[in-house]
């Protein structure tokens, strides 16, 4: 069959692909021109960047593809609706950067804990002001988004002494990390009881700007408001002012609406808000482990078993229950 690689100019760029030996005939495609020129005869197409690939505009002509995978976990730039409405198979790359993901939450955590912002900024100017940290263990944080990375992420913050509560799309009970699950509807209760506010969740219609100008009025004013979700849940605007009237008390994003984050961005210059770029799930040698999760799924491919992390496309996300994890 006939594999084509999108966003990339060679294997070099895609550590550990050279497995594939000659079983298959590998084409790489790193612009619009290219993929228009080696879609036509592909089974299978590869979106090596998890941002627009050019796949929608060279769709049409795709007439072999059975399957897509997307090495991202949001999916959302592959979601247009002639995709979404064909027989081709959508996978994703869930599973990946879950515990980085767990990890920087839990780092963003304690860095707020630990006033190491304040300690920062006081470094640069040479001032000493001695302060006391806050304790994590005991503090209680509300997950919107409990799939594989919220889970993840509720669990290595209960590992510190967090309670965690997840909410999700629909409520439910018997959920191993979480307990209970609340949905959307409970925002608002949940909320003003929560010190941190994880944001995990995928980019979707019903996630457009979830979080405003009553959300934020609603958490404490000592509360933190994390997302390492999708920039489109966040209103933005709503936050900055949040922020800068002490409505809470600071706020961390890894995700923004529009990427990069242009440097006029009123969002540098927001009080008590720490800005990442999109970073949160990337680590040394992810990029080989992306690699290898796509040659496992291949070879389910081959055998005409069923793949994992097969997308929703109607969803928008993976629906299937992440699994028991460990530490």
């Amino acid at each position: 069959m006939k594999i084509v690689i999108g966003g990339a100019a060679s294997s070099s760029e895609v550590p550990g692909l050279d497995a594939v030996g000659a079983r298959h005939e590998i084409a790489f495609a790193p612009d619009g021109r290219s993929l228009e020129r080696c879609l036509p005869d592909a089974d299978v197409f590869v979106s090596w960047s998890y941002r627009d690939s050019g796949l929608e505009q060279c769709f049409p002509s795709a007439q072999r593809l059975q399957w897509v995978h997307w090495c991202g976990a949001g999916v959302r730039p592959a979601l247009f609706p002639a995709l979404v409405d064909s027989d081709v198979v959508l996978t994703n790359t869930r599973g990946i950067h879950d515990r980085a993901m767990a990890e920087y939450v839990l780092g963003i955590v304690l860095s707020f804990a630990l006033r190491l912002p304040a300690m920062a900024s006081d470094q640069r100017h040479r001032r000493w002001r001695p302060g006391q940290a806050e304790r994590v263990d005991g503090t209680r944080a509300v997950i919107f988004g409990v799939g594989a990375i919220g889970h993840r992420i509720g669990a290595l913050l209960q590992a510190a002494g967090v309670h965690v509560t997840g909410v999700g799309r629909q409520a439910r009970s018997t959920d191993g990390i979480f307990g209970e699950i609340h949905g959307g509807t409970d925002r608002l209760e949940l909320l003003r009881h929560a010190d941190w506010v994880i944001s995990v969740m995928p980019d979707t219609p019903l996630t457009e700007g979830y979080f405003g100008a009553e959300e934020f009025a609603a958490m404490r004013p000592t509360a933190r408001f994390v997302n390492v979700g999708r920039g489109s849940s966040v209103d933005e605007t709503a936050l900055m002012a949040a922020l800068r009237r002490g409505t809470i008390a600071g706020a961390a994003l890894d995700v923004f609406r529009r990427e990069p984050l242009d440097s006029h961005s009123p969002l540098w210059s927001t009080p008590g808000l720490l800005l990442t770029p999109h970073i949160s799930g990337d680590y040394r040698g992810y990029e080989r482990d992306v690699t290898m999760q796509f040659l496992e799924n291949l070879r389910r491919f081959e055998k005409g078993d069923v793949l994992a992390n097969v997308v929703d496309k109607k969803a928008g996300y993976v629906t299937t229950p992440p699994q028991t994890l460990t530490l």
